[in-house]
């Protein structure tokens, strides 16, 4: 049963449901179309296309404010930051609101993932990757697959994470 995270303008929903790991699974359905669950390429690409007309630090620096408080429980709280946060980007609100909201969410499965080490430390990287290394958003969002917990932690304590 999914479990609604937010809703955007009556017409953009962000839910957790079971999807083919557990019960974390981010879905987004926009304009009532079909619910899917965003990739991390998919949000790093467009985060990245953003960091054009406004900035890559910005955009790193407003995720850095909600990444900070991101633990196992949506906080309405961090909603609202996100809200705050996402009305600064003018005709790009509602759309840096999902990318937010989509991470935040992505951040908090993370933390509930079993077995997990790296937790939502494993976003930030790939947000780091995309934002302030300029990667491409393809490589950041499979760079940590087969790559060992411990040398992903040494990289991003080095990173200062």
């Amino acid at each position: 049963m999914p479990t609604l995270i937010k809703t955007l303008n009556n017409h953009i929903l962000i839910e957790f449901d079971k999807g083919s790991f557990d019960d974390w699974c981010i879905y987004l359905t926009k304009n009532g179309n079909k619910r899917y669950p965003p990739s991390d390429a998919e949000y790093f690409g467009r985060l990245q296309e953003l960091s054009k007309q406004y900035s890559a630090q910005k955009i790193y620096n407003d995720f850095l404010k909600f990444y900070l408080f991101a633990d196992k429980t949506i906080v309405p709280n961090v909603l609202k930051l996100i809200d705050l946060l996402a009305s600064d980007y003018a005709e790009n609100t509602e759309e840096i609101n999902i990318w937010f909201t989509v991470i935040y969410a992505g951040m908090v499965a993370e933390e509930n993932k079993e077995h997990a080490i790296l937790k939502k430390r494993i976003k930030r990287l790939g947000m780091h990757q995309v934002l302030v290394e300029n990667l491409q958003p393809d490589y950041a969002a499979s760079f940590s697959k087969g790559k060992k917990w411990r040398d992903l932690d040494v990289m991003m304590k080095e990173l200062g994470f």
